[in-house]
């Protein structure tokens, strides 16, 4: 399934275009957290933005993916041609997709459920941890995990501006707004710890 998201404002500056990747499994809000990251390019943040997702037939547990482009220019070529930027949810995902990580792109990964032994880690490449599931327990609300990958998604990649991200995050949360921003916040924290380590 395919969704174009498109806004005629004002163009930000940031790179030409950037193809990120959220992988996991059924469950996990991969496919949630893919549209708010698009939305907040093309609806929020004057940029074109795209979405595809796949997903098996399970309604649960089953892998999932969702393949985002954020970019200045109009999108011509609707799939990811190379990853910049992947963020694993799952060991299985990592493993399924860190091959399409271009050299100098990132690997941003979930630290609790995704394990990466230094021998399986694709050299040109960085790694994030982010302790997103521990990090939205503590504000009370493990659903939120996804939220809080996506603000260190924000703050690692700067594909799109935190005002556009928590614009997109309240236009899909309206009754769970305030938990969901808190989340962002909070993986925007956590990702500004890992970039000044």
């Amino acid at each position: 399934m395919m969704r174009w998201l498109r806004w005629r404002g004002r163009q930000m500056s940031r790179g030409p275009r950037v193809e990120i990747r959220v992988a996991g499994y059924g469950g996990q809000g991969v496919i949630t957290a893919g549209y708010v990251l698009g939305n907040a390019a093309a609806i929020h943040g004057g940029l074109h933005g795209l979405m595809t997702q796949s997903y098996g037939p399970e309604a649960r547990g089953g892998a999932c993916k969702a393949d985002i482009i954020v970019s200045e220019e109009p999108i011509d070529y609707p799939k990811v041609s190379g990853v910049d930027y992947l963020v694993a949810l799952s060991l299985d995902a990592y493993a399924s997709f860190r091959d399409s990580v271009r050299p100098g792109g990132a690997v941003i990964y979930e630290e609790g459920l995704v394990d990466i032994p230094e021998g399986e880690r694709v050299p040109g490449v960085r790694y994030y941890g982010v302790p997103a599931l521990e990090a939205a327990r503590e504000l009370g609300n493990p659903l939120a995990a996804n939220m809080v990958i996506l603000g260190a998604v924000q703050a690692l990649t700067g594909a799109v501006s935190l005002e556009a991200l928590k614009g997109a995050v309240g236009d899909r949360f309206p009754r769970f707004r305030d938990v969901n921003l808190r989340a962002v916040d909070r993986g925007v924290e956590l990702a500004m710890g890992l970039l000044a380590g």
